[in-house]
């Protein structure tokens, strides 16, 4: 299998998960791959680049659901091990990103865990926002690492998200994090907040919230691929 990602000379990780591992390949040094100039043009961070505890915590929620074809998107997707998880529990999944780098990734890592073509890939730029249709299921994983990112997710979900649908939104308390709620509330959006854990196996490190948002007085019927 030739791919672009291969340029990053990628290294596997082994993530354990409910029903089985996955195999995340990614590149050796994030450091390595900072680019000062992209960052002062467009506040540019390979964030993409790392399998966050977030991602983790997330992947192991969604590894529990039984996806039965319901239409799931993850926003800021990175490598996408929740992306991944959700192809191999039933989902139809679209894979989104603001770096053409993190899609290459998650397109290899779909291949070589046999998940190849169950994946759509996008690039989306959240403050201008492409339409996409609606999504039962809207995911992230740790993507609020700015003041104006609560606000910018708070409205992307908004716009994805299906009237009975579901947002799943992993992060490790960052600070940011906590205008998030609020930004959603906004808009009329109903959020709860999971208690917070680390990833299965992990005795340090930060312990993760998954925030719940759903459209007001309109809850997801209590069936498929409800609670992840």
């Amino acid at each position: 299998m030739v791919s672009e990602f291969q340029r990053f000379s990628p290294v596997e990780r082994v993530i354990d998960l409910p029903g089985g591992p996955l195999r995340i390949w990614h590149p050796p040094d994030v450091e390595a791959l900072i680019d000062v100039a992209a960052f002062e043009a467009d506040e540019r961070i390979p964030y993409w680049a790392n399998v966050w505890e977030s991602a983790r915590v997330l992947a192991e929620d969604l590894a529990s659901s039984s996806g039965g074809g319901l239409s799931l998107i993850e926003l800021g997707c990175g490598l996408g091990l929740p992306a991944l998880v959700a192809a191999r529990q039933g989902f139809a999944v679209t894979a989104t990103d603001y770096e053409e780098e993190a899609l290459e990734g998650v397109r290899f890592n779909a291949d070589v865990n046999g998940l190849g073509g169950r994946i759509a890939t996008r690039i989306l730029d959240w403050r201008s926002p492409e339409p996409m249709g609606v999504f039962e299921r809207v995911v992230a994983a740790d993507v609020l690492y700015e003041q104006h990112h609560a606000a910018a997710l708070s409205a992307v979900i908004d716009l994805l998200l299906a009237p009975q649908g579901l947002a799943l939104v992993a992060d490790p308390g960052r600070l940011k994090a906590d205008a998030f709620p609020p930004a959603c509330r906004s808009r009329g959006l109903v959020v709860e907040t999971q208690p917070a854990r680390r990833p299965r196996g992990a005795t340090g490190g930060p312990e993760v919230i998954v925030y719940r948002v759903m459209r007001g007085a309109t809850p997801p019927a209590a069936s498929r691929g409800l609670h992840p």
